[in-house]
């Protein structure tokens, strides 16, 4: 090999390498060094971090709340659209028992008592069902007439009562939980 050191030494392998090496402008710092500055830009980033991680769990308690609103909700409400058509058959069975004259009823014979108190005894047994699964009947017959929970049908002329109170009921109200089904009635003017 030739004289590159510039000393009349011949260059060795191991020279060759040592003059290989990068040069390095910064020296290295050690992890228990810290640079100028990152002590508050940790800070800043967990502050950041603890920041989310706080509003998550704020998001996922206000989840679990909703969720659970919904649930009770739709174990409270969720029987509303069969409860409506099986009032139906509440409402006939009392119209079927309302048909018969009271005159009728005191002097039916056997069969005709039979098949009426029959009628008042499903009327009954389906009304005991349906409040075991939290859908009640009312009866606003005397209350004041409330627009949110009856529908007026007609008035009906009465000095001896105040203006707007119910008189009348074409068809009882029913709630589930705290809705009630507007019913028709005819009020008081």
């Amino acid at each position: 090999m030739t004289d590159s050191n510039g000393n009349g030494q011949k260059d060795t392998p191991a020279d060759t390498a040592k003059a290989a090496e990068p040069v390095v402008s910064k020296p290295y710092i050690m992890p228990d060094d810290p640079e100028e500055g990152s002590v508050e830009a940790l800070a800043k980033e967990l502050a950041e971090t603890r920041d989310k991680m706080l509003r998550t769990l704020a998001e996922m308690e206000n989840l679990r709340k909703r969720t659970a609103r919904e649930v009770a909700d739709a174990r409270a409400y969720g029987i509303t659209g069969f409860a409506r058509d099986v009032l139906d058959i509440a409402d006939n069975l009392q119209r079927a028992l309302d048909a018969v004259p009271a005159e009728a009823k005191a002097n039916a014979d056997p069969g005709l008592k039979a098949l009426i108190e029959g009628v008042e005894l499903t009327e009954r047994s389906l009304l005991n069902t349906l409040e075991k699964n939290g859908v009640k009947k009312f009866d606003p017959a005397g209350e004041k007439f409330d627009p949110n929970f009856q529908q007026a049908m007609y008035e009906v002329p009465d000095p001896s009562v105040p203006a707007g109170t119910v008189m009348q009921v074409v068809q009882a109200g029913y709630m589930i939980g705290e809705i009630g089904s507007a019913r028709d009635v005819g009020a008081g003017r």
